[in-house]
């Protein structure tokens, strides 16, 4: 089974590209085979567009707060929602959720989704540390040109599944210190420590996802000397979706709300 893990950036560049871990899955076995480098929206695209054979764990919010999204009016399914986020602006997004924000009272500015608090996400219209809502707005559109399938949110291709990831889930269950930094003066031996912890878990499968990665050696020292992480969390991502993979529904809610979707390995009711 090929399996596919993606550190999402709503502004891809040369110095901050979309990096995509390619796999493949032999039951708890994940082998990751490469890591490619996206660093523009016309390479990411091509590849998303791509036929293929895939369940992917992507690292960006798939929808918005049920609350936020009556509160505004706009529509309650992920489709129409989506289109009609991709024909607002980015400045004007922002606009919209800081009017909304500086109407709450302090301490809950945020319309959370269910999934976040499981999942220890931050809200998915927040737009800055980190800029989710700016990754929820260029990456779902992209996700919904392509025509791939949507778990539980879009029905496309049946070959190709994307469900949303967080690395951030896997790695704090292994660690709760930093492991990364895009300043280079904060890539610090301790965070290079941390990303040890984390991988030397993904590769003798002592953590929660009962996943076991094997890589071979350069490509594992790749992953553990990129003081960004974004390597580390392009396969984290993957390791989600290979934990997804075996489990019925991937390991999401019976019930879903067509707005918010679930993060993959995020903890609920299985009864639904």
């Amino acid at each position: 089974m090929n399996i596919i893990g993606v550190d999402f950036t709503s502004a891809p560049r040369k110095a901050k590209p979309i990096t995509v871990a390619h796999g493949v899955a032999d039951g708890t076995l994940l082998r990751i085979e490469r890591l490619v480098r996206h660093p523009d929206w016309a390479s990411y695209e091509a590849w998303l567009a791509q036929p293929g054979n895939w369940i992917g764990g992507f690292d960006f919010p798939f929808g918005l707060s049920r609350e936020l999204v009556d509160f505004l009016g706009w529509p309650g399914e992920w489709d129409a929602l989506v289109r009609h986020c991709a024909a607002i602006d980015r400045a004007a997004l922002r606009a919209i959720f800081k009017a909304y924000c500086d109407g709450r009272p302090a301490g809950s500015k945020f319309a959370h989704r269910a999934t976040d608090r499981p999942a220890g996400s931050s809200p998915s219209m927040k737009w800055v540390n980190p800029p989710v809502a700016y990754m929820f707005h260029e990456g779902t559109r992209r996700l919904l040109q392509a025509g791939v399938t949507v778990f539980g949110l879009h029905d496309g291709d049946p070959d190709r599944i994307a469900l949303e990831a967080y690395p951030g889930l896997l790695a704090r269950a292994v660690t709760r210190a930093s492991y990364k930094s895009d300043e280079r003066a904060r890539q610090t031996p301790a965070r290079r420590q941390a990303r040890v912890a984390i991988l030397q878990s993904l590769l003798q499968d002592t953590h929660p996802f009962g996943i076991r990665v094997r890589m071979e050696a350069g490509l594992s020292a790749e992953v553990l000397e990129d003081g960004t992480a974004d390597l580390l969390d392009a396969v984290l991502c993957a390791v989600a979706a290979a934990w997804a993979a075996r489990r019925a529904r991937f390991g999401m809610p019976e019930r879903m709300d067509p707005v918010e979707g679930w993060t993959a390995g995020a903890a609920h009711d299985e009864t639904g």
